[in-house]
């Protein structure tokens, strides 16, 4: 930490300390002790943390802020709060007057950018309610999250999938920002990965790509993506559009797409009409029964008329319609006069194709992920998971599971769970041990984030600097 006090050192001291006693930036980042603070907003409401700037100046480079989804329909926005919104937020001496998290966000990094040689600065979030039930990014869900963090941060955020196999050395991180995903586990573990049912995907021309699948357990959800230069889908937006099971889709170079479907409980066959926009986010039109039915499959043969096939519910003769799309109505006109059998297959809904690009969609374990996670694949790439590119990173915590301990670079405990901690430490791992609020609770190795309500007592900072502490 920085003095602010004259019982604390100068930054200047930290320089002339042997080099066993401070990190050097050639240091993996894994190897320092940063001062950290928890439930950093509230300030002097609880504890004695002062202003986050003042927080910041003084050296902390970990800030906790604590997150609710409540009302995010009306505010655009999360708000900061301990049990709720506004609980144990301090607006004082500098603080956002909001709850907004985008308003606490700017201000972390308006400081970062004129502190551009400042150590990793992490932002942790505690996610305090379940994401996962927001059912569209306008409601909340993680893609809102996702991008908020991309748009406060831009440049100085660096994100988690940037790292390989050994953390960024302490100077690689120098005037950077770390987003770190903590609190509800439901949420923490969507974003490492989705799971669903009967995956089924569609590209276009312009490398747009939309993945419709099931729950397992009557809701159908979508995801939409970008085919990139290297091959690989960003995917975007993610979200529920209906209930059913066992969909398909196509889509037309201009962005319209026709996505078919069964009942949950019955075997009626269901069509939407939908618009994907250029933020990767779909326009539904209303559903529309169609016909009875299983296993629907559904191509367009050209930039208006399209062809769906299913099978029969009870036998194996499959059926097909042929249908002309109505963009301004957001329906499909099938043509009665040409339905009918046929023996043609059903089309492959896990696969598609658009020139040289081709994309595939499907289930499986990945490590301690279950058999149902959502994986892709393209025609030069192989075998990721269907997610948001990981801008943030996110927590293991002591008794969490082995998925969300699988490849996390942070683990986090109370500061009393010692031997986590020293584990966590010896195994290279970034360690949080939060309410450290008092000297006898160091570890030999300390927990990298000694996150403490009381930054300013007599004994924090000279820790930190018996410890690798790193400004």
């Amino acid at each position: 930490m920085k003095a602010r006090s004259s019982r604390f050192l100068p930054i200047s001291a930290l320089l002339l300390l042997p080099v066993a006693a401070c990190a050097s930036d050639s240091d993996l980042a894994p190897t320092a002790v940063y001062g950290a603070t928890h439930n950093s907003y509230s300030g002097n409401v609880d504890g004695a943390k002062r202003s986050i700037l003042e927080q910041l100046n003084a050296g902390i480079r970990f800030i906790e802020l604590d997150i609710h989804d409540n009302g995010y329909g009306s505010a655009h926005d999360y708000q900061i709060g301990h049990d709720e919104p506004g609980d144990a937020v301090d607006h004082g001496g500098g603080n956002p007057a909001s709850n907004s998290l985008r308003d606490w966000l700017a201000q972390v990094a308006s400081w970062s950018s004129q502190n551009t040689a400042h150590a990793g600065l992490t932002v942790m979030l505690d996610i305090k309610d379940d994401l996962t039930d927001n059912p569209s990014f306008a409601a909340g869900n993680l893609g809102a999250l996702h991008a908020e963090l991309a748009s406060a941060f831009g440049a100085q955020l660096y994100p988690a999938d940037a790292v390989g196999a050994t953390f960024p050395t302490i100077g690689a991180l120098r005037g950077k920002v770390l987003c770190l995903l903590s609190g509800d586990p439901r949420t923490r573990l969507e974003y490492r990965r989705d799971v669903g049912y009967h995956p089924a995907v569609a590209i276009n021309a312009r490398g747009q790509v939309v993945e419709v699948h099931d729950s397992g357990h009557g809701t159908l959800w979508y995801w939409t993506g970008a085919y990139g230069a290297d091959g690989r889908v960003s995917w975007q937006r993610h979200g529920e559009f209906d209930d059913g099971q066992t969909p398909a889709v196509s889509l037309t170079d201009d962005g319209y797409l026709v996505e078919v479907h069964q009942a949950p409980i019955d075997t009626t066959l269901w069509y939407h009409v939908g618009y994907l926009d250029s933020s990767g986010e779909i326009a539904w039109g209303p559903s529309h029964k169609f016909d009875d039915g299983i296993l629907p499959s559904v191509q367009f043969l050209d930039s208006g008329t399209l062809r769906e096939i299913h099978r029969s519910q009870s036998h194996d003769q499959n059926w097909d319609w042929h249908g002309t799309l109505n963009r301004g109505a957001f329906t499909v006109s099938f043509n009665a006069s040409t339905h009918g059998t046929t023996s043609d297959a059903r089309y492959d809904v896990a696969s598609s194709s658009s020139g040289a690009s081709r994309v595939l969609v499907y289930n499986g374990a990945d490590g301690a992920s279950p058999p149902q996670t959502l994986r892709y694949a393209t025609d030069r790439t192989l075998d990721e998971r269907l997610r948001y590119p990981q801008r943030a990173f996110v927590e293991f915590q002591d008794g969490d599971g082995a998925e969300l301990a699988s490849g996390a670079w942070y683990y986090g405990a109370p500061a009393t769970h010692s031997s986590f901690i020293i584990s966590a430490r010896n195994a290279g791992k970034l360690v949080r041990g939060w309410d450290f609020d008092a000297a006898s609770l160091a570890t030999a190795p300390l927990a990298n984030y000694p996150a403490t309500n009381d930054p300013w007592a007599d004994w924090y900072e000279p820790l930190l600097v018996q410890n690798n502490g790193d400004d």
